[in-house]
């Protein structure tokens, strides 16, 4: 196997360097700015850059916090027209320090993550013990959950927009089928068959291929390869990719155990605590991606980013209606108020200005809610 062009390791590095330069300018500082996926799964001009925010101490007004979150971001996609794709969206995460130190992200996401602003060692020891820990019930649902949202026809081409993508449409919608379609479900397959936290996805590629699909594992990373390599023109029509990656997936899938002829699974005593760290620090950077979505620098298309808002909205509210049970604890309570602030209606340009006015006419609550626990 010929080794990825490493063209996109400097380009990448450069551009998380451009968003530390920009969150610095509006007055952001972070203890620790770093992406998801390993360097190696990062191909550029079609991967976009999937950030996580670290800070030291949470700040004393969070929506204030992501409207200059927001005016840095937008600041970043302005430098470059290919930003509009490197770049497609704000943050993914907020968390502090002192949820990573006390363990309360969910191992498996934090074991893809790559360093792109901090200490080195503190990150690498946090993926040790992200590594170390017992597999759980929470990578269950982790992993099932990246192939429940792909397979059985639940994965459409179409969905992945092209409208922000500058060069080589073609050439984006292979990418797509290589890299968000199976390329994630193999790698779910893989944490699911070995139990282990794989940090990407182009390792799960090369370091888990039972018998039998070698050259699945093979012909995909060749297609990769030769899109980057800027011959297209050699590699297969998207929908020959559709198909065989359709027959790779249904391969793989054999050889997951079934939830029920897995035996008896760990959970750890602070399984709730992960869920709300987690749903809060998404929710943390809400208000940033909607403000970015409703006045996108010129040129950029967000359309398709708004609706897709509905999908990350509905899994926090599952989860806080989850935890909010009976209301008999003051942090119950405060999971029921704020579930009552995200939208529950597919999500279009005038639900997220509702949204925005709401969370601000209830800030407080909105602060009390993102507070807990982060210290």
């Amino acid at each position: 196997m010929t080794a990825a062009p490493t063209a996109t390791m400097p380009l990448y590095d450069d551009l998380g360097a451009l968003y530390v330069r920009e969150l610095t300018h509006h007055g952001i500082q972070t203890a620790m700015l770093t992406h998801k996926w390993q360097r190696s799964d990062l191909l550029a001009p079609h991967s976009d850059l999937d950030i996580r925010v670290l800070l030291d101490e949470p700040p004393a007004d969070w929506l204030e916090w992501n409207h200059r979150l927001a005016a840095a971001h937008s600041a970043a996609v302005g430098h470059s027209p290919s930003n509009r794709r490197s770049l497609e969206h704000p943050p993914g995460f907020a968390f502090t320090l002192s949820e990573v130190h006390r363990r309360r992200v969910s191992p498996p996401e934090l074991a893809t993550w790559t360093l792109i602003y901090g200490h080195a060692p503190t990150l690498q020891r946090w993926k040790s013990h992200a590594q170390m820990a017992p597999w759980s019930s929470t990578d269950e649902r982790f992993y099932r959950a990246i192939l429940d949202a792909r397979l059985g026809g639940r994965y459409q081409l179409s969905a992945d927009s092209t409208d922000n993508v500058t060069a080589d449409v073609p050439g984006y919608r292979r990418h797509c089928i290589a890299w968000h379609y199976l390329a994630p479900c193999w790698f779910a397959a893989a944490a699911l068959a070995t139990r282990t936290r794989c940090p990407g996805k182009s390792a799960a590629l090369r370091q888990w291929r039972p018998s039998g699909l070698e050259r699945y594992a093979e012909r995909f990373l060749h297609y990769v390869h030769v899109d980057q390599a800027g011959t297209a023109g050699r590699a297969p029509a998207t929908r020959d990719m559709l198909r065989g990656a359709d027959r790779a997936l249904n391969a793989a899938m054999r050889h997951i155990p079934t939830p029920e002829a897995s035996e008896e699974l760990a959970d750890a005593d602070d399984t709730q605590t992960v869920a709300w760290t987690m749903t809060s620090a998404m929710l943390r950077v809400r208000v940033a991606r909607w403000l970015y979505y409703l006045d996108p620098p010129p040129g950029v298309a967000t359309g398709y980013l708004i609706a897709r808002e509905a999908k990350e909205l509905r899994a926090a509210a599952e989860v806080l209606r989850s935890m909010a049970a009976a209301e008999s604890t003051a942090e119950q309570r405060l999971a029921t108020r704020m579930v009552r602030l995200l939208p529950t209606s597919p999500t279009t340009p005038t639900v997220l200005r509702d949204a925005l006015a709401d969370w601000d006419r209830d800030r407080a609550l909105v602060g009390d809610f993102f507070a807990l626990h982060s210290t």
